[in-house]
């Protein structure tokens, strides 16, 4: 499974640069990793990490530079290349294929088969996949459907799947953004054991406790250039935040003070398909920021769904502004002035393929057309308005937002709920995958928007972020809101009681 009796990996990337039209990407960027090392690759969205892992992939192709793998010289690979040379990927953003068991996901293009007629060996399979699945501590076997395994069941098959090919060295991009406390914790120990067998880790995150808690030596990208290197006994937050966006983040959560006003979204006794006998009852005022903590599975998300009409409403009312929302209608919520900042931001808040000004314009064609066609320099107006407001880095507000970071990509979320001049904004993990400097923008816009009377209501599993940004604290648990914490008596232990059974 592992490739111990292999020899060690050995790569350096060297003075790598790749253009893509009107964007400098990378410029003269090195990179080297050893068998048996953990090493952290950070940086902001857009700092050129995912350009810089699909040179080393192989996907793309750089302008300049050389690629060493054990001695022997590239000046680019092909895919096939890098996994002859045990390179493995864990990306970010999940592609199981659902129509398969989990064996049948883990050895696709390398099934066993048996027979005269060269029949699929699921017996064999399973065999070979369960003692991977052993060792990371999945709650899922080789032989259960993938399209009933959950985000973060997801993301361990995909690790599983990287570490049944007897990979030298494994690529993981963000691998705990969908993970609990406990499957996070089970990971970095598998981390751990590879390593002491002499794997090589390049490990992304933005989740800075873990690069500290896991890595040997820290590589931080700026603008597509080399920002530094840290070695193990100085990787430390502060250092990593400075070396990333280039300045100290003196106060992170600029939070505000806000004058308790009048309710502006009620929630009575409403229950979800997930929580049936779960009745929820909460209120959000005008100008304030709500933050909604629970551990993995409480209901949080589902809740937020049957708010804003997305998912039915078993039972309840749902009021804004003393007007009664119509249940299971998202035009409606939009109509009303409330609006979702969802989870899923690629399959629930965007369309990857349409234009930056194309997404942002969409929830309010109607005011942006003259008869049956939009009025594409109102749309561009627009666009360009949003782009200065949220700072969203891109070369055209033309190019499809496919193209942009994970951080602009939620950048381009916002803006087209903010032109729509919302009452109510609800964010689902609203920073998950995101850099340090565009969570201190989101943070900073948050609470812009609570001064002007909006009111906030932000759920994460961040339990620092829930604490910093919010006003009060709502915490659930089963689909039941078990308590509601003030500012002066909110902390994680408070939180973790009420979480908890």
């Amino acid at each position: 499974m592992t490739p111990a009796a292999n020899q060690h990996i050995s790569m350096d990337l060297n003075a790598i640069t790749k253009v893509y039209p009107g964007v400098l990407a990378l410029n003269d960027v090195d990179l080297s990793i050893s068998g048996g090392e953990v090493v952290g690759l950070i940086g902001e969205n857009g700092a050129g990490k995912s350009t810089l892992m699909k040179v080393l992939g192989g996907a793309v192709s750089p302008e300049a530079g050389s690629i060493w793998i054990d001695g022997k010289e590239f000046s680019e690979l092909t895919p096939s290349e890098a996994t002859r040379h045990g390179i493995a990927f864990v990306h970010q953003e999940l592609n199981p294929f659902t129509n398969l068991d989990v064996a049948g996901n883990i050895l696709l293009g390398r099934e066993k088969t048996s027979g005269p007629f060269g029949r699929m060996d699921r017996k064999s399979m399973a065999k070979e996949v369960e003692p991977i699945l052993e060792m990371l501590g999945t709650r899922f076997g080789a032989k259960d459907s993938v399209a009933d395994l959950s985000l973060a069941d997801q993301q361990l098959l995909e690790i599983a799947r990287a570490l049944s090919m007897n990979a030298r060295l494994v690529i993981l991009d963000e691998p705990t953004s969908s993970l609990t406390l406990s499957e996070t914790n089970r990971l970095l120990a598998v981390i751990e054991d590879l390593k002491t067998q002499g794997v090589a880790i390049l490990f992304i995150s933005h989740r800075l406790s873990e690069i500290e808690q896991i890595a040997d030596r820290v590589v931080v990208l700026r603008d597509g250039t080399n920002a530094g290197d840290l070695t193990k006994e100085n990787i430390e937050k502060d250092r990593m935040v400075r070396m990333m966006i280039g300045r100290d983040v003196s106060q992170f959560y600029e939070k505000t003070d806000h004058t308790a006003k009048a309710p502006i979204l009620e929630v009575m006794g409403v229950t979800t398909k997930t929580y049936p006998k779960a009745m929820v009852n909460l209120t959000l005022r005008a100008g304030e920021v709500l933050g909604l903590a629970g551990l993995v599975g409480a209901g949080r998300t589902e809740l937020a769904l049957a708010i804003f009409g997305t998912d039915a409403r078993l039972s309840g009312k749902v009021l804004l502004n003393d007007e009664f929302l119509p249940p299971d209608s998202v035009a409606g919520s939009i109509k009303a002035g409330l609006c979702l900042v969802p989870e899923n931001r690629k399959e629930q808040g965007l369309f990857l393929d349409f234009a930056i000004s194309e997404n942002i314009s969409l929830p309010g064609l109607k005011r942006l057309s003259r008869g049956l066609f939009v009025d594409r320099a109102a749309e561009m107006e627009l666009s360009e308005s949003s782009q200065k407001q949220l700072a969203i880095k891109t070369a055209s507000l033309t190019r499809a937002v496919a193209e942009l970071s994970g951080g602009n990509q939620q950048k381009v979320v916002l803006a087209k709920w903010l032109a729509m001049n919302p009452k109510v904004l609800i964010f689902d993990e609203p920073t998950r995958g995101i850099d340090v400097g565009s969570k201190a923008e989101i943070y900073r816009l948050m609470q812009t928007l609570a001064d002007k009377g909006v009111g906030i209501l932000v759920i994460s599993s961040d339990m620092e972020e829930v604490i910093g940004i919010s006003d009060r604290v709502a915490v659930m648990r089963n689909g039941e809101v078990t308590g509601i914490l003030g500012a002066q008596d909110v902390s994680e232990e408070a939180i973790l009681r009420l979480a908890v059974d």
